[in-house]
């Protein structure tokens, strides 16, 4: 079910709210948490479809905040709330509301979104594109327990890591560290099975790639020896290599699904080792809303 609301308010959105759940029959709210999603116009429809996925884990109910700034001296001026009120199986496990805010009322978000949160529910803010230089300062950002960036998304991912470590509060997270969680668990893993000490370290990837930066930050915190960063043709992170005494530790993964693991005195092995949807990003970040320590360590690159 879907209910389009034109030149409303935050009041009227949950009376439709309201009135959809009688309609369809779920008249009971089992959303476990409000997920903000803050993005353009050209970007809503993706971030729709992926936290929608992810609320099938983690039902939601999903406030999308669409500024639709002016373009004209009369739109400057026009000051207006749209909304669609998404139900049932338009809307993932939960409800969607779409909000376009037209005119002033984009600079004053929280105002709108403050009344549809959750009752004694945790909030979590996720920015898909443009994030703002300091999340946890955000007027939406203050709202939340968890605030969720992308470095990917910006023309300079690496300097905006810089931004985010010196900016860094706790819950704040990106989604260039989740992408990095099969890799760790992998890596970890490696090392537990072999007793000797890492010497040096390698992470190979594409140019410029904030996920490559942030396993390498890691790598120096928790190995304590330097990490090279070697260029190639990608896609994202190919491989990462770790010397020791009797050999190379190394997880290969050129391109496609799977991964080779090579450990010095042990037969190759094969990893599956794929590149994960936002969906299942989404949904890996809203299962813990307590500080991410780790992701806190590698962006600042130290304990």
């Amino acid at each position: 079910m879907k209910i389009d609301l034109t030149d409303t308010n935050s009041s009227e959105i949950n009376k439709t709210i309201l009135r959809g759940r009688r309609d369809v029959g779920t008249p009971a709210v089992g959303a476990v948490l409000t997920l903000v999603v803050v993005t353009d116009e050209e970007n809503a429809y993706d971030s729709v479809k992926a936290a929608n996925e992810a609320s099938r884990e983690h039902p939601s109910r999903i406030l999308v905040v669409v500024k639709r700034h002016a373009r004209t001296p009369r739109e400057r001026h026009e000051t207006r709330l749209d909304a669609e009120v998404r139900l049932g199986s338009d809307a993932g496990s939960g409800e969607t509301v779409m909000l376009r805010l037209h005119g002033e009322l984009c600079a004053r978000a929280e105002s709108v979104v403050l009344p549809l949160l959750l009752p004694d529910a945790p909030v979590v803010v996720w920015w898909p594109v443009d994030a703002p230089e300091v999340p946890s300062k955000d007027p939406l950002g203050s709202l939340a327990q968890r605030r969720i960036t992308d470095a990917y998304a910006v023309e300079d991912p690496l300097g905006v890591l810089e931004t985010r470590a010196a900016s860094y509060a706790p819950g704040d997270t990106d989604l260039a560290w989740t992408r990095l969680t099969p890799w760790r668990s992998m890596l970890a893993a490696a090392l537990d099975q072999t007793p000797l000490a890492v010497t040096s370290a390698a992470v190979e990837s594409e140019a410029e790639n904030p996920s490559a930066e942030l396993l390498a930050r890691w790598f120096e915190v928790r190995l304590g020896v330097p990490v090279d960063r070697i260029v190639t043709d990608g896609p994202v992170i190919t491989g990462v290599r770790m010397g020791t005494a009797d050999g190379e530790i190394l997880i290969d993964r050129p391109e496609g699904p799977v991964a080779r693991l090579a450990i010095p005195g042990q037969p190759h092995r094969v990893l599956a080792l794929k590149v994960r949807s936002t969906a299942e990003l989404i949904a890996e970040e809203l299962r813990r809303l307590d500080p991410d320590e780790a992701y806190a360590t590698a962006l600042r690159g130290r304990v």
